[in-house]
């Protein structure tokens, strides 16, 4: 190095305080080896956008099967031709208490007085004690029938059931007059020749009714096979023109 170099890195030095060169070297290896800014938030960030995204839905699921919705599979014909056999059906398991069950409402209930032994349930995904049935009549409701050839009257007004009831099959080939009683349903199928509902069961300690506190939904729709997608209705204008317990005269 010349000597007019060296004046010239003493100068550089005592100007800096330090070696110019190894200060610009030091700086090149620390940014060279400092991480990424960030990367270890945005890696756990990704992680947790990831298990919200898979957990998430999986919760919400549960929440609405476990307290919303009930899932069942029908193996019996008492509901025919609404329902098939090995139709499954999803229930509304608040409808029975927001808004209120209804005349004509399509009812899943827990068996009330072992009505099974007479019937094959409708099979829940948890157990088999369940029944699927449709509610005619109301608490304080009369519901009565003089037999084959004759309608079904809830209050004293024939109803129609020619929307619901299978083709061919009367309304009850058998003569009944019931008087529901508080805190109760009347409930029939669909398919009257072939279910043991109501009319069949008078001598089981409730006459024949099932507690209110043992219906756990409310039919909302058949949803498979897909081929037989259908909403359930309860047809209420079927029922529009009974009148209330409370003014029904006999």
């Amino acid at each position: 190095m010349h000597d007019s170099d060296d004046d010239e890195y003493v100068i550089a030095v005592a100007d800096r305080g330090v070696d110019p060169d190894a200060q610009l070297r030091r700086g090149r290896t620390a940014r060279h080896k400092a991480p990424p800014q960030g990367s270890d938030t945005e890696s756990l960030f990704s992680m947790k956008t990831m298990l919200t995204v898979l957990v998430l839905p999986l919760v919400i699921v549960f929440v609405v099967r476990v307290f919303f919705l009930g899932l069942y599979s029908i193996p019996s014909a008492s509901m025919m031709d609404t329902i098939q056999i090995g139709d499954r059906v999803i229930t509304s398991k608040i409808a029975p208490k927001y808004p209120g069950l209804a005349r004509g409402d399509i009812i899943v209930f827990k068996d009330p007085a072992h009505w099974l032994s007479a019937e094959s349930s409708s099979t829940s995904f948890q157990n088999s004690e369940y029944l699927i049935k449709r509610l005619i009549g109301l608490p304080g409701d009369t519901v009565a029938c003089k037999g084959s050839g004759w309608p079904v009257t809830v209050n004293g007004v024939a109803i129609d059931e020619k929307d619901y009831i299978r083709p061919g099959v009367d309304p009850s080939s058998m003569a009944f007059n019931v008087k529901v009683a508080a805190g109760h349903v009347f409930v029939l199928g669909d398919n009257r020749s072939n279910s043991a509902d109501s009319r069949y069961h008078t001598q089981d300690g409730d006459h024949g009714l099932v507690p209110e506190s043992d219906v756990v939904g409310v039919g909302i729709a058949v949803y498979w096979p897909i081929s037989r997608w259908s909403v359930l209705s309860n047809y209420e204008k079927v029922f529009a023109s009974v009148p209330q317990a409370s003014s029904a005269t006999e």
